[in-house]
């Protein structure tokens, strides 16, 4: 499983390896990793160190907003976009899974704005529907090796897949600690 990851569900290696002009392993899950590394080094560095300190509201909102953008991964759907023969097994799933995400974010954003009872409870589905979606579609573009498709798609996977991982880990940590009456109720 883990070499399939790094190089790619193929079926079978190429008669002669020096003539593939595939590389040795599959860029795009090392671009993956890495940039996820990086977006976490930032949060280890700037936010989760104050997260204790901040209301859920002020960490919550940049990152509903973010993911309010997921409507992006319909990108998977859009000829141009990716390259002819990617796997419907992974664009379909993986496109709805992130309108839905986005969905989800856009109703949560007025309840943690307003400090509605509910903003947790939709922050919680959000969160765990969108965490689900990345997970599946990460695990779909590797089964069906969905990377030499990818075209001007690539960087949805290699930059944007990074910084949601990380913010639904941010959203988790907030989700888990106490939400104080203070951060429930209207400021006057």
């Amino acid at each position: 499983m883990i070499l399939n990851i790094f190089c790619g569900a193929r079926k079978s290696a190429p008669p002669n390896a020096a003539e593939s002009k595939e590389p040795p392993v599959n860029i795009l899950t090392v671009n993956l990793l890495l940039s996820t590394f990086v977006f976490w080094i930032a949060a280890r560095l700037y936010l989760l160190p104050r997260l204790h300190a901040c209301e859920p509201r002020d960490v919550l909102l940049p990152i509903l907003l973010l993911h309010a953008l997921r409507h992006l991964g319909l990108m998977f759907l859009a000829p141009g976009a990716v390259y002819p023969g990617i796997p419907a097994q992974f664009t379909i799933p993986a496109a709805f899974g992130d309108l839905l995400a986005a969905v989800l974010a856009v109703i949560a954003i007025p309840a943690v704005a307003m400090r509605a009872r509910s903003a947790k409870a939709l922050v919680w589905l959000f969160n765990l529907a969108g965490s689900l979606d990345l997970a599946a579609a990460i695990a779909l573009a590797t089964v069906h090796d969905a990377a030499p498709f990818m075209g001007p798609a690539y960087w949805i996977p290699a930059f944007w897949v990074p910084a949601l991982l990380v913010t639904h880990y941010v959203t988790f940590r907030v989700l888990l600690t106490p939400w104080t009456a203070d951060a429930r109720s209207p400021q006057a």
